[in-house]
């Protein structure tokens, strides 16, 4: 095991490397090409009719929310018409199934939108939501790392062969921008206010001086008529939020309605996502393994069921992990109230109470954004089978990776860079 050297992976809490290995460098996502992300479903739908019309959608350098409006705008539709089981990675081609609720297949046929490639694929009686997916393959190539020995990688997948800390990724949280969680917690507290200046006001590094400049503005003035002017057009999301207090002064809290109940619901799970990577990395400081059960700890089996580990089952547990059959577990916090079984229990409680926050809280929230944030258990390794091509300084991996399991997770500990190497 290993600690991180960067900073961020330190903020997000991705403070450990399970494997001792040094990465093999390299840049990710040199071009879009280089990642190619394809959704593993039941769809397309195979009824003759239903009031969802199922499509293929292939996106090569598109946002998935700006997606989704653009294919709205032009069939003339509101967004919320559309569902998808999962958000895809932006700089990359990804393929995955899209319901439209009423859809005319004739129109999408005729649709023509650069980088974006739709067909109607069948019918169903039920949308697509939210995790409704089996998971996701990933080939994803790296670049311009040199390899002096033909054995490295091989070496290097090995040593990750008893599982790898299964962290959520740099894009849950932002790698240039990483506010999704501040803005969150923002909005646990009830400060709607501060959420809206964290979300447009907070300046990056690696954004260009208009946009700097633009945030900065909103920061410093909280005038949102006036940075209207002074915020980039492209900048779509948070001239939303000002355009809504333009409107309506002083509704910090409404302006988020603006957004599509999927998209302002993912800064209170980033900050489930944040408070899970940071109690994994306590557990891993405190020696206790991916797979090394101890009494209190939760235990995950496949088909949903699990328990708390007792002296009298430490044994059994130990051999049920042992064979696969179940997993260790964390359990996110939200708003439904859990009873303390272990010292991750315990990191976890004493994690919300350094941030202030309760499970009424969750509660609250989830009233207000019409999403539960109930809390849920999350098998705290992931252990993909790797299959790598290697030519000259690049290097091709293919593997495959349930619903919320992040591909930049696995990468991570292949090229122990700098996350900023890694958008």
């Amino acid at each position: 095991m290993k600690k991180s050297p960067f900073p961020l992976d330190h903020i997000l809490g991705l403070s450990w490397y399970i494997s001792d290995s040094d990465g093999i460098g390299g840049r990710l996502r040199t071009e879009p090409e280089d990642f190619v992300v394809e959704e593993l479903s039941d769809y397309p739908g195979t009824e003759e009719s239903g009031p969802y019309l199922i499509c293929r959608l292939t996106k090569k350098n598109w946002d998935q929310q700006r997606s989704i409006k653009e294919i709205a705008n032009r069939l003339g539709i509101s967004h919320q018409r559309i569902g998808f089981a999962g958000t895809k990675d932006k700089r990359a081609i990804t393929t995955q199934y899209i319901s439209i609720y009423k859809g005319d297949s004739a129109a999408i046929s005729n649709l023509h939108i650069p980088d974006i490639s739709i067909e109607p694929a069948g019918y169903s009686q039920q949308q697509i939501s939210l995790g409704k997916l089996n998971g996701n393959r990933f080939t994803i190539t790296l670049a311009d790392h040199p390899l002096t020995n033909p054995d490295t990688i091989p070496e290097l997948l090995h040593s990750l062969s008893g599982g790898i800390p299964n962290y959520f990724g740099y894009q849950r949280f932002g790698v240039q921008r990483p506010i999704t969680h501040l803005t969150g917690l923002d909005m646990i507290h009830g400060d709607f206010k501060k959420a809206v200046e964290t979300f447009v006001g907070t300046p990056s590094d690696y954004e260009n001086e208009e946009t700097s400049a633009g945030r900065k503005f909103y920061r410093e003035t909280g005038d949102a008529k006036a940075a209207l002017h002074e915020i980039p057009v492209r900048l779509s999301l948070e001239r939303s939020l000002l355009h809504h207090l333009v409107n309506k002064p002083d509704d910090y809290a409404g302006a988020f309605h603006s957004f599509p109940r999927t998209l302002r619901s993912m800064f209170v799970s980033a900050v489930q996502s944040w408070l899970f990577n940071r109690a994994l990395s306590m557990r891993l400081e405190e020696g206790r393994g991916l797979s090394e059960v101890g009494v209190g700890d939760r235990i995950l089996f496949p088909e949903g069921k699990s328990d708390a580990v007792t002296t009298a089952t430490l044994r059994m547990a130990a051999m049920q992990i042992k064979r696969n059959r179940c997993s260790i577990a964390l359990f996110m916090p939200g708003s439904e109230p859990v009873e303390s079984t272990g010292p991750d229990d315990r990191n976890l409680a004493w994690l919300m109470e350094e941030e202030g926050i309760n499970a009424g809280m969750f509660a609250s929230v989830s009233s207000f954004l019409e999403t539960k944030f109930s809390g849920a258990l999350r098998p705290i390794s992931i252990n993909p089978e790797i299959l790598v091509n290697t030519e000259e300084n690049k290097s091709i991996f293919s593997f495959s990776l349930e619903p919320g399991q992040y591909a930049t997770t696995v990468l991570r500990e292949i090229m122990k860079v700098d996350p900023i190497f890694m958008t």
